[in-house]
């Protein structure tokens, strides 16, 4: 089968917002066992649209549109595709209610556009929209046998129709001899270049199954592909190179999936041996706390932290000693070092976590920018470890955000 994702909207062309959905897309869509051939980007422009999904039409078998579904007089995708077939709108009974609940719970009168949003193309299988308003969907032309998929251009609304309606029915709906099995490590610590370096054999000699790494911020993943019509010969073939993997770079592993983090990762650690953390950060300015606070659950283990940019304000709320202070300086090991262990003695934690350092743009107490100092105490031990991270004001506020998480990791996997 033979995919290509158009993506629509004015916004996406200017540059003024990034187009996720599309790599988003031919991930998940690879999984199942559909390529992407092709990808293209189109604004809010019915004559241009209709051009390309002719053209479309001509090399493709599954269409993917996202984006144009709303209640807007630009969004245009549905009423174009509709055209296009030579269907009509009809209402969604399902999108209609949801729609009409939504207004009523919040006292408020729904316009007339609003009603958009609950249209279908007329045959169409309607998909759910769990975070949104705008129903998405499947539609067939019988004529053509070009499969075409409607989804909404938001990604908090658009991957949950993705991995909880649009997949579950592509499975069924398009039934492959060979599927694709895949399997994302993720690493931290190691640059794209230096991991690529270190499993060139394996990679420059695959064949099936592949491999392919890919950077992401402050991390690199790989993915782990098999083609075959077998799961569990393929899942076996994916457990030998995983293996050859971890043999080599397994150091730096620190868990799977797309959807995973290395902040996760250490939330279920922590979960799983019943410990406690508390923070206190002065160059992170509350990024770790904010982290850890974007994860479900998170607070059966942690129990909360200080953000602390000024000398007063460390010796006010972590008891660390002004001479101490005044001779070492707030951005050093010993700073670091008392800042983890106070904090985890005031907020009785099993683990007290601290971050200092310098962003810029310019130097702090005689330290270069891009240094930063990462403490963690337990009860029976308290360690710093010296980074130094040299680029921009964000980029080392998140390595350190990182690096903290990972040093965490690292102790907890020592017990």
């Amino acid at each position: 089968m033979k995919a290509e994702i158009i993506a629509v909207g004015t916004e996406l062309l200017l540059g003024q917002i990034v187009n996720t959905n599309a790599t988003f897309l031919a991930e998940e869509f690879a999984n199942v066992g559909i390529d992407m051939y092709y990808q293209s980007v189109v604004g809010d422009n019915e004559a241009r649209l209709e051009e390309l999904l002719s053209l479309a039409e001509s090399r493709s078998d599954l269409v993917i549109l996202c984006g144009g579904l709303g209640p807007t007089k630009d969004d245009l995708t549905k009423q174009v595709v509709a055209k296009h077939v030579g269907k009509s709108l009809v209402q969604d009974p399902k999108g209609y209610q949801k729609l009409v609940d939504f207004f009523a719970k919040r006292n408020q009168e729904m316009t007339e556009n609003n009603l958009l949003q609950a249209l279908i193309i007329e045959g169409a299988v309607p998909l759910e929209n769990e975070t949104g308003l705008a129903v998405g969907m499947l539609y067939v032309d019988e004529e053509t046998q070009t499969n075409y998929l409607l989804f909404p251009g938001p990604p908090n609304e658009l991957k949950p129709m993705v991995y909880h309606h649009a997949l579950p029915l592509i499975a069924k709906q398009f039934l492959q001899k060979d599927h694709l099995i895949s399997r994302v490590l993720r690493f931290y610590g190691i640059g794209e270049s230096r991991l690529v370096t270190e499993l060139a054999d394996l990679i420059e000699n695959q064949t099936n199954p592949t491999v392919a790494p890919y950077a992401k911020p402050n991390e690199v993943t790989l993915r782990l592909t098999v083609k075959t019509d077998s799961k569990e010969w393929g899942n076996t073939q994916l457990d030998q190179l995983e293996q050859k993997i971890l043999d080599q770079v397994g150091d730096y592993f620190y868990g799977y999936g797309d959807q995973n983090s290395l902040a996760k990762v250490v939330v279920e650690q922590l979960k799983h041996t019943q410990q406690t953390i508390a923070v206190a950060e002065s160059l992170t300015s509350g990024l770790v706390q904010a982290t850890f606070g974007e994860i479900p659950g998170v607070s059966e283990i942690f129990k909360g932290g200080v953000v602390v940019y000024d000398a007063k304000m460390k010796q006010d709320l972590l008891d660390i000693p002004k001479e101490l202070l005044e001779k070492e300086g707030t951005v050093s090991e010993i700073c670091a070092r008392e800042m983890a262990r106070n904090i985890r003695i005031r907020s009785n934690s099993d683990y007290g976590l601290s971050l200092t350092g310098v962003a810029g743009p310019d130097k702090l107490e005689g330290k270069e920018v891009g240094t930063v100092y990462i403490g963690l105490s337990t009860p029976s031990r308290t360690l710093v470890q010296e980074f130094y991270f040299p680029r921009d004001r964000q980029s080392i506020r998140q390595n350190a955000v990182m690096a903290a998480f990972d040093l965490v990791r690292k102790e907890l996997l020592r017990k």
